[in-house]
């Protein structure tokens, strides 16, 4: 787990959707940049396509990945306490469908597009103003005190549902992720919920026929690691609602 205390390399950012902002940016300035720095055309391609690979893993692969482990949470409860008379049948995981231009690549993508900045950043070639179009200079910026990191959030009924609003309290840069755990009061205890890595989630189960206080509790997420402290639990009072005839 990254333990960041400035943004990684000052000029590369620590949360993945910050990252998936840098490699798109990086992607596109570099095949009109590269030439003036004497990066040769086979070596743009294969930084775009590296960026390109990058992208969609952050953007596709790795949220796709953490629906699934709330799908594998759902099928162990069915597996447990399901209806007895069905064949179980266990979700396979599909990977999300690559995105138009983006091919795998070689592993270690992101250390070879390091590994190409640090070139042009020796180089001597490139001036201020075309680094800081690639992105490649920054300052140092204080990030979280990962100590006492605690998620802040409140919880409505919205259109006969729970929504969660939370956001990243002003540390976008530094936080890739937020994990939810929801307590039903059904004698079960926090249970996994989500990771959500856009601020504000609803939660889609249906509310009981008799009313019960759900409670949630959050915590933030760095490279699929919890970092920080557990949020303080926030209730609801939720129960289905009943149309006369």
């Amino acid at each position: 787990m990254k333990k960041l205390t400035v943004i990684k390399g000052k000029w590369f950012p620590g949360g993945h959707s910050q990252q998936v902002i840098w490699y798109t940016t990086f992607a596109n300035e570099i095949v009109l940049l590269g030439p003036g720095l004497s990066l040769s055309a086979e070596l743009i391609a294969s930084l775009v396509a590296d960026c390109r690979w990058m992208i969609y893993m952050l953007q596709a692969w790795v949220p796709a990945t953490r629906n699934f482990s709330t799908t594998g949470t759902d099928t162990l409860t069915e597996a447990q306490s399901g209806d007895t008379t069905i064949l179980m049948v266990l979700p396979l995981f599909v990977p999300p469908p690559l995105p138009n231009g983006a091919v795998p690549v070689n592993c270690g993508a992101q250390d070879r597009i390091f590994a190409t900045v640090q070139d042009i950043k020796n180089s001597g070639k490139c001036s201020d103003k075309d680094a800081a179009t690639l992105g490649i200079v920054g300052s140092d910026l204080p990030g979280p005190d990962y100590t006492v990191l605690q998620p802040v959030f409140i919880v409505s009924i919205v259109n006969g549902q729970v929504f969660i609003k939370w956001n990243f309290g002003g540390y976008a840069a530094y936080l890739d992720a937020f994990e939810l755990q929801v307590d039903r009061n059904d004698g079960k205890g926090f249970v996994p919920l989500v990771i959500d890595p856009s601020p504000g989630y609803t939660d889609t189960q249906p509310f009981p026929a008799v009313r019960t206080v759900w409670t949630y509790r959050g915590i933030f997420q760095v490279d699929v690691a919890r970092v920080g402290l557990w949020s303080q639990p926030v209730s609801i009072a939720v129960q289905a609602t009943t149309t006369q005839a």
